[in-house]
């Protein structure tokens, strides 16, 4: 599913107009997004978690000359499943 299609299956369930489902979805993911990049996490009871995670740094291997690299330490998000998505 895409965009698009998320939002009119959006429309279709709530019974708003494509044009609201549309506000709604860039919405949701505008404050999501914001609290990620803030460090924060965002919990729906049912459906799964965002968080932020840290991964160390670590050493790799170039494929293609198989020299030894330093990969840096990051930042990633991480989405947790929740109970009632988990159960698929």
């Amino acid at each position: 599913m895409n965009k698009t299609e998320l939002i009119n299956a959006i429309a279709e369930k709530s019974g708003l107009s494509k044009v609201d489902s549309k506000k709604a979805l860039e919405a949701f993911i505008e404050s999501v997004t914001g609290e990620v990049k803030n460090g924060g996490k965002v919990a729906l009871v049912g459906f799964g978690t965002f968080s932020v995670t840290q991964k160390a740094a670590r050493k790799g291997i170039n494929p293609r000359t198989k020299a030894v690299i330093n990969i840096p330490a990051k930042k990633t998000v991480k989405f947790k499943a929740g109970s009632d998505l988990a159960a698929l």
